[in-house]
């Protein structure tokens, strides 16, 4: 279903388009200020949040996310930061690029290990980045089966999004209630976000997205189905883009480990002193959506071929990621191993050298995937889908076993150890030091600090954008493996093996 409404909206778009149409790519300062300007309904531990982008447990999260923007002002990365834009022409941001060939599936993951090296933790942007180009080629393929004018739509949201450089969450994961039963099938039908009731100017919608990750640190929500869907569940079957402001959204702040560590004076005991990762539970209380907004109404058919596409796109994001955060959770191993003397012990660089094997073999499925993509019936890229669900496969474990190995090395001081302000204390903190002095000359606030960074990203904050995202991201381990059992061709090598040892005849030898 679709009717072409919402010229309000529309010319709002157009307007803010033709500001920016000579300055595409906004500085970390301007996005930091487009937040400060958010009238949101934000909660965090009960209590209602009013200035959210000074707030000291949310503002690291949004300095990882400023660093998309930062990075792209560098001529340094300005090949893997940005991009030309194949709708307008433009100088954009990667992030906001449909892809074009395999060079640009390519220079996504290197983007992605760039910005997981620079910030330690989840820099937030890369679901919208894998929804967009879900969303494109869905979209034209659903037009060309339906006669619908969903695609050119998008196309037009798209350049609003490109020229204002626009941070965009995608929002998939649904509270999904029973999960026994499908959507329509619910006792509550609010389990899945669905519309509740079609108006002349656009639809209202109600339900819940989690795991939102940089939601509030965002400017756009672009909305998808959660799962296949079948006849009989349309009302289920809605996407859309709205403002993170629009009336009607609630946020609630996700609670991490040692979150509150952050609003703590001197900041050692975060580990992480600049950067961190952001989960929220967003709720649309009867939010309205004009219908140049809408790009989904009813198309069941249509839902599961975008969540397919949408979860390659984002299992292949992780081989670049979680491979940058291990960049540097590696780099952590070999500062504390330094700082400890036991740098030259065999079984050390053994354990160092594995850390490396685990990462490299990440990155290189989030290579493979990328190298072997094809273009869509839209014109942008697909990666090789059954390689992206091997590549997110290997990451719900190898960051597991690289973090066992760096509390290993660690040892247990990384969890005993005092707190800041017993090393500060005017009477035991001299000896506090004395006795946390490591090897040679190495002081003992270094040794602090990358004890806490290592507690950080393998149990406290930071974990949460490394170890139960790399779990949890882009589908549980049993949802790639339901769709590697898919897409492997297990009878042609059935047949490989019959052939060779004369279960079966085989054609192509044809010499004497």
């Amino acid at each position: 279903m679709i009717v072409v409404q919402g010229g309000d909206e529309r010319k709002r778009n157009n307007q803010l388009g033709k500001e920016r149409a000579c300055m595409p790519l906004r500085t970390p300062q301007e996005y930091i200020d487009d937040l400060r300007k958010m009238k949101i309904e934000l909660y965090m531990f009960g209590e209602k949040v009013e200035n959210y982008a000074d707030h000291p447990i949310i503002r690291p999260s949004i300095n990882a996310m400023a660093m998309t923007y930062k990075l792209a002002q560098e001529p340094e990365y300005e090949d893997l930061m940005t991009a030309t834009s194949n709708l307008t022409g433009h100088k954009i941001n990667r992030f906001t690029h449909l892809h074009q060939s395999t060079d640009d599936l390519v220079k996504k993951v290197k983007m992605q290990r760039l910005l997981g090296q620079k910030t330690g933790c989840c820099f937030q942007r890369c679901v919208g980045m894998d929804a967009f180009n879900a969303v494109y080629s869905t979209t034209y393929e659903m037009d060309q089966a339906k006669g619908t004018g969903y695609h050119e739509r998008f196309k037009k949201y798209m350049e609003y999004v490109q020229d204002n450089d626009l941070a965009v969450d995608g929002c998939m994961t649904d509270a999904r209630g029973d999960r026994s039963k499908s959507p329509g099938a619910q006792p509550d039908p609010d389990a899945y976000l669905h519309v509740v009731e079609r108006r002349e100017d656009g639809l209202v919608v109600r339900g819940c997205k989690l795991h939102q990750t940089g939601m509030i640190n965002s400017h756009e929500i672009l909305v998808m189905p959660n799962n296949a869907l079948r006849e009989g569940e349309e009302e289920w079957a809605v996407m859309f883009a709205i403002p993170l402001d629009t009336p009607g959204v609630i946020y609630v702040y996700g609670r991490q480990s040692s979150d509150t560590r952050k609003l703590e004076s001197g900041g050692i005991d975060t580990g992480n002193i600049h950067f961190g990762g952001q989960e929220v539970m967003t709720i649309f209380n009867d939010v309205f959506v004009p219908w140049d907004r809408v790009f989904m109404d009813g198309e069941t058919e249509f839902a599961g071929m975008l969540v397919e596409r949408f979860a390659g796109y984002h299992r292949q994001s992780y081989g670049g990621c979680k491979v940058g955060v291990g960049d540097t959770l590696i780099g952590a191993a070999q500062a504390i191993a330094d700082y400890n003397g036991v740098s030259r012990a065999s079984h050390i660089k053994d354990k160092i050298i594995e850390m490396c094997h685990l990462n490299e073999t990440l990155y290189a499925c989030g290579i493979a995937c990328s190298s072997e993509g094809r273009p869509t019936a839209a014109g942008n890229y697909l990666i090789n889908v059954l390689l992206a669900n091997i590549c997110k496969q290997n990451v719900t474990r190898f960051p597991y076993e690289m973090a066992r190995l760096a509390q290993d090395i660690a040892g247990g001081f990384m969890v005993t150890m005092p707190s800041d302000k017993d090393f500060d204390h005017p009477e035991i903190g001299p000896l506090v030091r004395k006795y946390t002095q490591g090897s040679g000359e190495v002081p003992p606030e270094n040794r602090q600090r990358i004890l806490r960074l290592i507690e950080n990203m393998t149990m406290g904050a930071g974990a949460v954008g490394y170890l139960t995202e790399s779990m949890h991201g882009a589908g549980s381990p049993q949802a790639q493996r339901i769709m590697i059992s898919r897409l492997v061709n297990l009878q042609h090598r059935k047949e490989l093996a019959e052939k060779l040892c004369g279960v079966k005849d085989r054609d192509d030898i044809d010499w004497e």
